[in-house]
């Protein structure tokens, strides 16, 4: 079987004017292989904020515009922005537990939200090899605010995070693989050659559920994210507010 690992999509729509613009503005094009991974990587990290948007399938330049986004959707991004660099790049499709998102998924909702959740990850191709890139799912705001309220853990399956090391997790680019949600994966679908060919089979946000989570759900997810960011961790079961050393919060109570 062929396999295009570097062909504009409707998803992967890397030639509209924003994208293209962006990586001219950078200066992306004149990098080395290497160097051009690691841009687009670190920019879709950390410039695009950890938040969730109206579907997992939005085309790249729509989660650019929005300017945040979660693993799904900053990774069509990042494959967007690779395949312009021309770097080859596929698909990988998974789902993880839901437990992963507790904490940012507010309680009151939480029992109805489906066990296993739609995942997915990037792989890229260099010197021969396949890598996998999750880890630019959490911007470092969050990650640092989750570091900052559990000093004493490695292992962490909530709050958008599930790693075994979370002091130090693998997700700066460094030329390897890098992950901050891995250990919630609970199935494997395989690898595509883009989104679009995974969510055509596999969709999750629709009908009148969907209808909720766009226009409601995700609106106080995002707030929460917003929280966590400013150094508020909401309350789950068994644990308690958790505020970080050294920012001074007016307000206290379990966030909403």
């Amino acid at each position: 079987m062929s396999h295009d690992y570097l062909s504009e999509t409707p998803l992967l729509d890397y030639r509209v004017p924003a994208i293209q613009e962006l990586i001219a503005q950078r200066g992306w094009t004149r990098l080395s292989y290497e160097d051009r991974i690691g841009a687009a990587y670190e920019f879709v990290r950390n410039d695009i904020l950890f938040g969730y948007n109206a579907d997992d399938a939005l085309p790249a330049s729509c989660v650019l515009a929005d300017g945040y986004g979660q693993c799904n959707t900053k990774g069509t991004l990042l494959m967007a922005l690779l395949r312009a660099l021309e770097i080859p790049c596929r698909f990988h499709g998974f789902t993880i537990d839901k437990g992963l998102q507790r904490g940012v998924v507010p309680e009151l909702i939480y029992p109805l939200v489906p066990r296993s959740i739609i995942h997915s990850w990037i792989e890229v191709q260099q010197d021969g090899t396949w890598l996998d890139l999750e880890g630019f799912i959490l911007d470092q705001g969050v990650l640092t605010a989750l570091q900052a309220a559990f000093p004493e853990r490695d292992t962490l399956c909530a709050y958008g995070a599930g790693t075994d090391c979370l002091q130090k997790p693998d997700v700066a680019w460094a030329g390897q693989s890098t992950y901050i949600q891995k250990t919630g994966i609970n199935r494997d679908f395989g690898v595509f050659d883009n989104p679009d060919a995974f969510y055509a089979t596999h969709r999750q946000l629709t009908g009148l559920r969907g209808l909720i989570y766009r226009h409601i759900i995700r609106h106080w997810m995002n707030r929460r994210v917003g929280q966590m960011r400013e150094g508020v961790i909401p309350v789950i079961p068994g644990g308690e507010t958790h505020l970080v050393p050294g920012i001074a919060h007016p307000h206290t109570k379990e966030a909403v």
